[in-house]
């Protein structure tokens, strides 16, 4: 069995150094979301109000923790640190409670020695986020250059808050650091980050927008440059067809089911799964299902069951009469008939069209109490109904709409199906879902036949903003769920 362990320090109190406001409360927000939201079993945290910050303590800790490999090389382990981070003698320290500007070496501890303890740990798979950058020290440069460094000797994943000519900002009005809050956002629900490559195009939009937003100055977080270019997988809940298939294995989706390469299949599951909720998760009808959802098998067995929104349910009652059934019969894999989509769409009631759309989409995939389509809904959405339903919208619309016609605009606009938030913003901009660099409401989208190409269907991408506003559509969590559909469209 997979473990997966983290060791959390978040420190307010100094001794010696300017007091923080809210790393303490960063640690414990970023304990919650790895135990509980991820599914990390083991979290270790150390902060003002539990076990002891000062620098004795956590040594002792650590060198009993590392003393002897503890994980296994298919293991995760993470650590993230908010607080103090200072130079010394050309090398990076992470300062604890009772660390002092006047003698680093001895207060501190160098990042040096936590990256050779992280190594020991036996896994391979290490993630280190470090909200460190809090004060300049003149004519010592800035922290972070070393740590980038050392972990790209090591093969460690390092996500920094900041350049090491910038500071990282706490925001009274949120009560965080604002890179925390923007790595919380990009882990959970709101970003939906699945890799390393779309976690970085996350931060990269979102915490400018934050520090924008609250007048605060410029700070640019870092991912050291190995583990920027990498596809590797760290949440796997969230991970679409196309992003398991790069996993090491340089297969497309259709080719994984050859049985050569079930092996490869087989460890890579292991390698990139994150939760441990059930047992189950990991036994060998999971791997079969991974080669069934790369095969295009409508199976339903569940593997990730965590929700992402991305499909939403705009409310809308269709006002057309529809007097005969249409002639062509419309049926699916699923049991699903499609009369009623396929005469929407003959009428021209793209919002009717809209509502029928979410409808069947639910129910296919099983989510109607649930009310939206999580990643793994998408990954195995069987391929026939997903066929129907993109080509009676195409056929309806004289091909100005459907989800291939999406596809193909995105794919025209962006050579790699994980595009950064930019180039969707772009593709927004192109298919009339932005107007004037806002996002549009799904209320205010253009519901006739000269809407822009590419408008519709919309509902399959839109993120809910908030309950009293209505649906907007295409935010950060959009982008990753049109990846997933994408990702699925690919097969045929």
């Amino acid at each position: 069995m997979v473990k997966n362990w983290a060791l959390v320090i978040g420190i307010n109190d100094y001794n010696f150094l300017q007091p923080l406001k809210y790393a303490r409360r960063d640690a414990k927000l970023m304990q919650n979301l790895l135990h509980n939201d991820i599914g990390f079993e083991r979290v270790f945290l150390f902060a003002d109000d539990s076990p002891n910050p000062h620098r004795p303590n956590l040594l002792q800790f650590i060198q009993k923790l590392f003393a002897h490999p503890f994980l296994e090389p298919e293991d995760n382990f993470w650590f993230f640190f908010s607080g103090h981070g200072m130079i010394h003698a050309q090398q990076d320290y992470l300062m604890l409670a009772d660390g002092h500007p006047d003698d680093i070496a001895n207060t501190g501890i160098s990042l040096q020695y936590l990256t050779e303890c992280f190594r020991n740990s036996g896994c391979e798979n290490i993630v280190m986020i470090l909200d460190a950058c809090r004060q300049q020290q003149p004519n010592h440069g800035g922290f972070g250059s070393q740590t980038q460094q050392l972990a790209d000797k090591a093969g460690i994943i390092s996500i920094l808050s900041c350049r090491p000519d910038e500071t990282s900002a706490e925001i009274d009005t949120i009560q965080q650091g604002v890179f925390t809050q923007a790595i919380l956002e990009g882990l959970g629900i709101q970003g939906q980050c699945a890799t390393v490559k779309r976690l970085q195009q996350y931060l990269n939009f979102r915490v400018p927008e934050l520090l924008t937003h609250y007048k605060y100055p410029l700070q640019t977080p870092q991912i050291n440059s190995q583990a920027a270019r990498s596809p590797k997988i760290i949440v796997n809940k969230y991970a679409n067809l196309a992003e398991i298939a790069s996993q090491d294995l340089n297969l497309s989706p259709k080719e994984a089911t050859h049985s050569q390469e079930l092996a490869k299949l087989e460890q890579l599951w292991i390698r990139t799964n994150k939760l441990e909720n059930s047992a189950n998760h990991h036994n060998s009808n999971s791997i079969v299902s991974i080669a069934e959802y790369l095969a295009g098998s409508d199976t339903q067995a569940s593997i990730y069951d965590s929700p992402v929104n991305i499909l939403a349910q705009p409310q809308h009652q269709s006002t057309v009469t529809i007097t005969e059934p249409p002639s062509d019969y419309l049926s699916s894999e699923s049991k699903v008939n499609y009369q009623q989509l396929s005469a929407l769409l003959a009428a021209g009631d793209w919002k009717g069209a809209e509502r029928e759309t979410v409808t069947l989409m639910l129910k296919i995939a099983r989510r109607e109490t649930a009310g939206w389509l999580d990643i793994a809904a998408i990954n195995k959405f069987p391929y026939t109904d997903l066929w129907i339903i993109d080509q009676l919208w195409v056929k309806y619309s004289q091909g100005r709409f459907g989800f291939s016609v999406q596809k193909r605009i995105w794919e025209n606009m962006c050579s790699e199906a994980d595009g950064d938030y930019q180039t969707w913003t772009q593709f927004g901009d192109r298919i009339g879902w932005r107007v004037n660099n806002q996002w549009r409401f799904y209320s205010d989208l253009n519901f006739t036949a000269n809407a822009p190409e590419g408008h519709f269907p919309a509902a399959a991408t839109v993120d809910l903003l908030h309950v009293h506003q209505g649906w907007v559509v295409g935010l950060f969590g959009s982008l990753v769920g049109f990846s997933a559909l994408a990702a699925r469209l690919s097969h045929y």
